[in-house]
């Protein structure tokens, strides 16, 4: 069984800064990609940023050059640094995981964990 724990959301005020962190535990032989998601009230759920296990990254448009992404692979931990926030960040973000246990690999998702930017 492996799970997805994702913490550091909040509420924020437009220009300020989250960290968010997404744990894996489990039986985890290893971790390929992770990925951060986030869905807005209304919206469909995006793609937000994503890190590769050789720590390539790539991210959406609409995010780039405010938000990093970085994992620690000791810790099966995914983090993303969002900074410059804005009221259209707002949204519910989920992380997920390419991640190899014994039966196989499969993709995991978290449970949410909300950002609210407003003043």
């Amino acid at each position: 069984q492996v799970q997805l724990v994702e913490s550091g959301g909040g509420l924020v005020q437009p220009g300020g800064s989250l960290r968010l962190s997404c744990a894996a535990s489990g039986s985890i032989f290893s971790i390929n990609a992770m990925a951060w998601y986030r869905q807005a009230p209304g919206k469909q759920r995006e793609l937000v940023a994503a890190i590769t296990s050789g720590a390539s990254t790539n991210y959406a448009s609409s995010v780039k050059g405010r938000f990093t992404i970085s994992r620690d692979n000791a810790k099966n931990t995914v983090y993303l640094q969002m900074n410059s926030l804005k009221p259209t960040d707002t949204a519910v973000y989920y992380c997920s995981g390419s991640i190899v246990t014994t039966r196989g690999r499969s993709d995991y998702w978290g449970q949410g964990t909300q950002v609210t930017v407003s003043y």
